[in-house]
């Protein structure tokens, strides 16, 4: 499938979402981008996305204002708000904006809700390369239950692909890399909305720009993995993920159910990573503007089950807060290294013996050996004694903690860990270490 060549490895990036909601500003985005440029380009960090309302003027949080005038061109497409985008000012949308990000050596990528605005089909306004206006392409009893920008599209009316067409017509003149189609995974309302995705895959393919498309939110349904798989490069498993240790220890149970369905250019969404600064002009998830509420312990085991898993990893904090810990979470390549180049990952069977809460993940390395995950879901500290010849062709093989980048004896060809609560180590395993 084309697609699958447009995200071979799960993409690495930064959404405006976590920290600044609906309200990002062109400062704001030029500003992480820098920082991404400079700090982590080389570990293969590249997108910068901007999350939803950008069209919106006055948007100034997470907390959506209902039923307001939004920045629409004549052909019923949503354009960057020119008070918060300045470079967008005159027709110009996101071109100058996507080029600087490009000019970094990164790509660039925006949010959109599924469907076409509220206030198009209420004006009845045209589209783009048909004689349909938008009021004949709505589907007026889709909406979002949390936002009301929008109403669906119906994908069998005459004029709704070509609707489509035009919206990735003008993000690939933008110059876009990376969509993110929110209301449209699992709808609260309708479920999942196959017809849009397959409209959004074919206008992405008509649009001649290479585009990953990221669906959200989540849980998107595992009997739909076929097709997810056959239009999507992303798709989150889950609702919106914030920094709370319940959220963090129910993933594992997501990830174990799409587990068959992680490959090159397919890959399920765990969300965004809530690490550093957050919550500046987001309020979802709890306290407003601070540091996360995730422990160091919790924060690693995040990571470690992120890259195993394969997940996209999007940062959500502000990058310029990052304190030294942060970056270093973000920076050590043997880590992104098993997200990257890792394959078929898969939790183990519970083991007799072991402690409650505990967990044992693996995927494969191209070297051959393997990617080893331990964690603690438990609160209380814990043990356990894994003989090497259990997951390993080899039971001499070599041992190495990645998250300390160094190798550690395993006697007799038995790995010892001591585990604190709600924390994880990684290792890679094999002969050719």
């Amino acid at each position: 499938m084309k697609h699958h060549g447009y995200a071979q490895t799960p993409p690495l990036g930064w959404n405006s979402w976590d920290c600044y909601g609906a309200s990002v500003t062109e400062e704001e985005v030029r500003g992480n981008a820098d920082y991404m440029a400079e700090h982590l380009k080389k570990n293969g960090w590249e997108y910068v996305v901007v999350d939803i309302q950008w069209y919106e003027p006055q948007a100034y949080s997470s907390r959506y204002r209902p039923f307001v005038p939004l920045e629409m061109d004549e052909y019923s497409r949503l354009i960057p708000a020119a008070n918060r985008f300045p470079s967008a000012a005159d027709g110009g949308g996101f071109r100058e904006l996507a080029a600087y990000v490009h000019g970094l050596g990164l790509k660039f990528g925006i949010h959109i809700m599924r469907g076409i605005p509220r206030q198009a089909v209420h004006a009845d306004t045209k589209l783009l390369g048909t004689d349909a206006t938008a009021r004949q392409i709505a589907h007026t009893n889709s909406i979002c239950p949390w936002n009301t920008d929008m109403y669906g599209v119906d994908p069998d009316k005459e004029g709704a692909q070509e609707y489509y067409d035009s919206l990735f017509a003008l993000y690939a003149d933008w110059g876009v890399d990376y969509v993110k189609v929110d209301d449209i995974a699992d709808s609260r309302l309708y479920g999942y909305h196959a017809g849009e995705v397959e409209l959004i895959r074919r206008a992405i393919e008509n649009s001649g720009r290479d585009m990953v498309l990221s669906l959200s939110p989540g849980p998107a349904h595992v009997d739909k993995a076929e097709h997810l798989v056959a239009n999507a490069n992303l798709w989150r498993m889950t609702d919106d993920y914030w920094d709370h240790w319940f959220l963090l220890r129910g993933m594992f149970e997501r990830c174990e159910a799409w587990a068959p369905h992680v490959g090159a250019g397919h890959f399920p969404d765990c969300d965004m990573l809530p690490l550093g600064r957050i919550g500046i002009r987001s309020v979802d998830g709890g306290d407003e503007d601070r540091m996360t509420r995730f422990t160091r312990d919790e924060q690693v085991t995040m990571m470690t089950l992120w890259s195993l898993f394969r997940s996209p990893l999007m940062f959500g904090g502000e990058l310029r807060s990052n304190d030294e810990w942060t970056l270093s979470l973000l920076t050590n390549d043997e880590v992104l290294a098993v997200s990257q180049g890792g394959s078929d990952p898969r939790p183990l069977p519970p083991r007799a013996g072991d402690p409650d809460g505990i967990r044992i993940w693996t995927s494969r390395r191209p070297d051959g050996g393997l990617n080893l995950g331990l964690f603690n879901l438990g609160d209380e500290p814990a043990e356990l004694s894994l003989p090497l010849g259990e997951i390993a062709s080899a039971p001499d093989a070599r041992v190495r903690d990645l998250w300390a980048r160094q190798h550690i004896a395993a006697p007799e060809g038995v790995l010892r860990a001591e585990l604190p609560p709600h924390g994880s180590l990684l290792y890679a395993v094999g002969a050719a270490l």
